[in-house]
């Protein structure tokens, strides 16, 4: 048997191509160029009122109108406003070191106390206040800023009155 000969070209009742039709553009571009020139924004001074130039501040001037021209502080620079200290100095000579007061011996010792004498752990006591366990640790371990509330639930809770914080 002999192969079958397969027919190139269009089939027989196709309609025909043009040239056009057969380049089609594909992908996003759709035979649209790119255009690559470019683009610069410029920034136009004040205007108005707010226009400072050199001549019109002096024109102000000369007819007699009231013309403020301060310098901002560092105006223009592309500096922090924390960067410049106003007191840069003192804060340089000054070499003392500052601390937060934190609950005295007494205070622990007698929260201690107080809690152990209840039979409670920290965490059951920091449950029944309201807090953490760390804030309990804390204040049980001398680290803590003393505040009122804590110090308030903590009387409430244990049903004692603790010394004072510090």
């Amino acid at each position: 048997l002999e192969p079958r000969a397969r027919a190139r070209g269009p089939r027989p009742g196709a309609p025909e191509k043009t040239a056009s039709a057969r380049i089609m553009p594909s992908g996003p571009s759709l035979g649209v160029s790119q255009d690559w020139a470019p683009v610069v924004f410029q920034k136009s001074g004040p205007k108005g009122k707010a226009s400072k130039s050199a001549s019109e501040v002096n024109a102000a001037r000369r007819s007699g109108v009231a013309v403020e021209t301060d310098k901002k502080f560092s105006a223009g620079g592309n500096k922090s406003a924390h960067s410049v200290v106003a007191n840069a100095k003192k804060l340089d000579e000054n070499t003392e070191t500052f601390k937060h007061d934190t609950v005295s011996h007494d205070f622990k010792m007698a929260l201690q106390q107080a809690r152990l004498a209840k039979k409670m752990s920290q965490a059951a006591l920091a449950t029944a206040i309201n807090e953490k366990q760390s804030v309990i640790n804390e204040y049980e371990g001398g680290k803590a800023i003393p505040n009122g509330a804590i110090i308030n639930k903590l009387n409430r809770a244990l049903g004692v009155r603790l010394p004072k914080a510090k």
